[in-house]
């Protein structure tokens, strides 16, 4: 069985997926994946530096993320270039994990941390969908304080993104994270031992 886990920015869900991971979850983490495809050496980051110049690329050959940051940020056709270089060899790969887990280990629960799940798209991957949330004034306040924003570079991230109360709606599991850590730890072990594989 798998999982897609999601949620807004700042609202808790790496939090949640060390939860379900000490629990005995295998977490695949598109974050993690995204780095992977453009290391040295890949198509992803040849095809990178083809279409947006050697200056993304940091002396040592590793793609230089900041630089990257700066063109495709507010350039909406740059944006979309970028993601159909780097969302199908990430979906890929996920895919290929995935199936791997299932069938290695097709007693554990097998979790797809991907952050932006419905703005990609990516219903089909998975069985269900959780989705870790806190309201939206608690999500601006914990992103200014964690990522040292002002309130208008917080409400530019958030927009970006589909409206937690959206994602909510559309999940079929709920992690409140906007009490306790003790709260949060509660509602995972209540989704946990509902699960018929544990």
């Amino acid at each position: 069985m798998n999982i897609g886990l999601t949620g807004g920015i700042a609202c808790g869900k790496s939090t949640v997926a060390a939860m379900l991971a000490r629990r005995g979850a295998i977490v695949i983490d598109a974050d993690q994946i995204a780095r992977e495809v453009v290391l040295p050496g890949t198509a992803a980051l040849a095809a990178v530096a083809q279409r947006f110049g050697q200056a993304v690329l940091n002396p040592d050959g590793t793609l230089n993320r900041k630089q990257l940051g700066s063109i495709v940020f507010g350039n909406d056709e740059a944006r979309r270039d970028l993601e159909g270089l780097l969302h199908p060899p990430i979906r890929a790969l996920m895919r290929e994990r995935k199936e791997r887990y299932e069938r290695e280990a097709p007693e554990r629960l097998v979790v797809l941390d991907i952050p932006l799940l419905y703005e990609s798209k990516l219903e089909y991957m998975v069985d269900r969908i959780m989705v870790v949330y806190c309201p939206r004034a608690m999500q601006l306040e914990r992103l200014v304080k964690r990522d040292g924003l002002s309130v208008q570079q917080a409400e530019e991230r958030l927009a970006a993104q589909l409206p937690i109360e959206e994602k909510r709606n559309r999940a079929d599991i709920v992690i409140d994270n906007s009490d306790t850590l003790a709260n949060t730890e509660r509602q995972v072990d209540a989704f946990w031992s509902s699960l018929p594989l544990t």
